[in-house]
């Protein structure tokens, strides 16, 4: 399923990483902020990251200090950040697309306002396609559910595509096999 997921997620634009666990991540992440937030404006510097079950149990004080990673996400620090990082629930292998629990106003600023949006995805999470999905989503939990495929794109009237001009122009997954499955 995640070699599916890779193809058609790489396929519209999407970098598509995986990790055994936790650990692994965190190592390509910190070196990613550090090379991608460096090059950036002093404003567009820094990071913010939106709660979810991955920063469970994780020190934030080293990650906010080594990395300047913000995890107060409002209207103004996800506007300043260059890179927002957020967890997705499940993926779709047919699409390449992201599925992700937005109830929670900071992942869709996070996810949205960052000119580059790191997606942590469990690995086992990743669904055949959309009616897999809806078998498992309860509607009574979730009030706003996104689907995310690739870095955001539009085009004019002659064609001409545009990357990045209503939400981030990177989309870097990162799927992680030890993350466990997630409930909606």
């Amino acid at each position: 399923m995640y070699e599916q997921f890779k193809a058609r997620a790489e396929g519209v634009g999407a970098e598509v990483y995986r990790f055994k666990d936790r650990d692994g991540a965190l190592a390509f992440i910190l070196p990613f902020l550090h090379q991608e937030g460096g090059a950036a404006t002093p404003r567009r510097s820094c990071a913010v990251w939106a709660e979810s079950p991955f920063l469970e149990g994780l020190d934030w004080e080293p990650l906010r200090e080594v990395a300047g990673i913000r995890f107060e996400v409002n209207r103004e620090t996800a506007a300043d950040a260059r890179i927002g990082i957020t967890q997705a629930e499940w993926a779709l292998a047919d699409t390449g697309t992201l599925v992700q629990d937005q109830t929670a106003v900071e992942q869709r600023l996070a996810s949205s306002l960052t000119d580059i949006h790191i997606a942590l995805v469990p690995t086992g999470n990743i669904l055949p396609d959309k009616t897999a999905l809806l078998s498992k989503i309860d509607p009574r939990a979730s009030r706003y559910i996104a689907f995310i495929t690739g870095p955001s794109r539009t085009a004019d009237i002659e064609r001409v595509l545009t990357i990045g001009v209503h939400g981030p122009e990177r989309l870097v997954i990162v799927c992680v096999d030890d993350m466990g499955g997630a409930t909606l």
